[in-house]
């Protein structure tokens, strides 16, 4: 096998793209720091009982894990940032105030999350802590729009759902919690046939109840609909009222409702979305209400927040164009170097040419040049 071979769904970023996502990321995180949030920046690894905390089954299995050679103890390669960041928050922090926190960095999975996803992905995110109302959910699902805005997307669809819907059909059968974990993959898949053979035993509203979450599909009159062939459970109202007020908030993103679409049902606890646009195949941002991470770190905070991809988002954006450059030539003349600090410290690239490659080009456009006339080191214009 060749040394230079990456593993599967593992990649280099060559400069151009580098650029576009490092550019990218500066817009961000320079946004998220107009919202008030500040910048963490959690370690790559640390002990698995910390790393796994709350996440589910399924970060468990997405986890590269690995022994301390130092203490002997399991250790996790992050595949996701969002509980390091609630444990710094519970901690750390340790506030009783609201607490807004953001970060970036990179992430890695033992498996792609989707069609050609890659398993190291960058991940980029915003958390809200200290706040259980729906202000801090509007403005989490405000942030991420603003986030898609700046990267110059349209057509963006916000997928919603809602953990509350099906957690109180399950508290009201004790049959039917006993498969929670069967019902919550068949209504992801839709597998009506499944649903309707495995609750042959629940009470008769909550069996119709599961048999219809699965159609209920579309756009906010789906709330209306769901109002009236589910259960008048309180549980269930108050996630339908929840999902209609995050609905009118969303401006001129395109909404769907699927009080099916359970991705992440086990880590949320309450409003849960996965953000689509045109061009990908897989969603760019997910996020939602996460009340009860905090509680493994002895301190339960309201919690929500998203995180998206960078790698992902900046594939749409088109080719970073070549970045105007000040070709200097190489010497030691004192004015020479005076003149280049001058132009790097007012932002300028300028890039000298070494010996014998004075007529290389790379990815900047180096369309001045610094050259010598007159006594004097000056600007010129060039081809």
């Amino acid at each position: 096998m060749p040394n230079w071979l990456l593993p599967e769904n593992i990649a280099d970023i060559l400069p151009s793209e580098a650029r576009k996502i490092e550019e990218l990321r500066r817009v961000l995180l320079d946004n998220f720091r107009l919202y008030g949030y500040e910048l963490v920046m959690p370690p790559m690894l640390e002990y698995i009982e910390s790393l796994l905390t709350g996440a589910g089954q399924d970060m468990d299995l997405r986890t590269f894990k690995l022994v301390d050679q130092i203490s002997g103890r399991t250790m996790g390669l992050r595949a996701d940032m969002t509980t390091q960041v609630a444990r710094i928050d519970a901690h750390l922090l340790n506030r009783h105030t609201v607490t807004r926190l953001c970060y970036a960095g990179s992430v890695l999975h033992t498996k792609p999350s989707g069609l050609h996803a890659t398993r190291e992905p960058l991940q980029i995110g915003a958390e809200i802590y200290g706040h259980a109302g729906l202000e801090a959910d509007a403005e989490i699902q405000e942030l991420v729009l603003a986030c898609l805005a700046l990267a110059h997307v349209k057509d963006v669809r916000l997928d919603m759902c809602h953990v509350g819907v099906l957690r109180a059909l399950l508290a009201a059968d004790p049959l039917a919690k006993a498969q929670e974990n069967t019902l919550y993959a068949l209504l992801e898949a839709k597998d009506l046939p499944s649903i309707d053979k495995l609750s042959q035993n629940f009470s008769p509203e909550v069996r119709a109840a599961l048999m219809a979450l699965p159609g209920l599909y579309g756009d906010i009159s789906v709330i209306q609909k769901a109002r009236a062939v589910l259960p008048a459970f309180a549980g269930i109202q108050t996630a339908l009222d929840e999902l209609e007020h995050l609905v009118r908030l969303t401006g001129t993103a395109h909404v769907t409702i699927d009080l099916a679409d359970l991705r992440g049902y086990h880590y949320h606890s309450g409003v849960m979305f996965n953000v689509f646009v045109p061009g990908l195949p897989n969603a760019v941002a997910r996020g939602g209400r996460y009340d009860h991470v905090g509680e493994a770190f002895g301190r339960s905070r309201p919690a929500t927040g998203f995180s998206l991809d960078l790698r992902e988002l900046a594939r749409l954006l088109p080719i970073a164009e070549r970045k105007g450059a000040i070709r200097a030539p190489w010497g030691s003349d004192p004015a020479l170097r005076e003149k280049i600090v001058a132009l790097r410290g007012e932002g300028e690239i300028v890039i000298q040419s070494l010996p014998g490659h004075e007529d290389e080009q790379d990815e900047f456009d180096c369309n001045r040049a610094l050259i010598f006339d007159a006594g004097k080191w000056i600007l010129q214009n060039v081809g």
